[in-house]
């Protein structure tokens, strides 16, 4: 390898290490107390050399955001070519899945970018990320449209089901940090498989979801009136 190459991955591997102190102290001290220089001297480097790779501490946040949807984004695709060969929950798993696997990361990510847009601190890279969440959108209403004309979905308008993703996922978050909650919830992450569960079979007609309950503890559960097969969502 020639040393053009290998100083660009030194480069890039460095500023993946910033990044990667810079999440792990937004985790542990929140973000209105973490320093340049905090993050510079747990990636044991100098301050100045954090500006060789990015303008400020703001531009590090969003590059954390945008890294975080863009990893959602491949997964999301990944997961639809999946649902084209027949399994129809891929989707919905992925987008749970990713969101919901560290609820303490997302929860923070989402107060990070709250603050940067009340203080309009990064409109354009901003845009950039709500651009990159709308495609995101897009191509799980095109699931859902394609899943309600082969009638294995209540037919409802397609943001219905994203806004409910988003929702669960929120409330999901939420409750998972939840103090009030604290000695009601014996098992946390149990719970969120549970959530989880329940968003991916949501509006599910199909009866996939009473065959595998089936499967595992025996008779599939009833429709209640009104409602549909496998849901408890009319």
């Amino acid at each position: 390898m020639d040393k053009a190459k290998e100083k660009v991955q030194r480069f890039r591997a460095r500023e993946q290490r910033i990044l990667d102190a810079a999440l792990e102290l937004l985790l542990e001290h929140g973000e209105e107390k973490v320093t340049v220089e905090q993050i510079a001297e747990r990636v044991d480097i100098g301050k100045g050399t954090i500006y060789k790779h990015f303008i400020s501490k703001t531009e590090i946040y969003m590059r954390l955001l945008m890294d975080y949807e863009k990893s959602l984004t491949e997964r999301l695709k990944s997961a639809v070519a999946t649902a084209e060969q027949g399994d129809i929950t891929a989707p919905a798993r992925a987008y749970f899945e990713s969101r919901m696997a560290d609820p303490a990361r997302d929860r923070l990510f989402q107060r990070l970018e709250e603050k940067i847009i009340a203080l309009n601190l990064a409109p354009e890279m901003i845009a950039e990320l709500h651009a990159l969440r709308n495609s995101n959108a897009s191509a799980l209403n095109r699931v859902f449209e394609r899943r309600m004309e082969q009638g294995v979905l209540k037919e409802v308008p397609a943001y219905y089901y994203y806004s409910t993703y988003w929702a669960l996922v929120q409330g999901a978050v939420e409750l998972y940090h939840s103090k009030s909650f604290a000695d009601v919830i014996e098992d946390r992450e149990g719970l969120m498989n549970f959530i989880m569960d329940v968003g991916v079979h949501i509006g599910d007609m199909s009866g996939r979801r009473g065959e595998e309950a089936g499967k595992v503890g025996g008779a599939a559960p009833s429709a209640a009136p009104g409602g549909m097969p496998g849901s408890s969502f009319g």
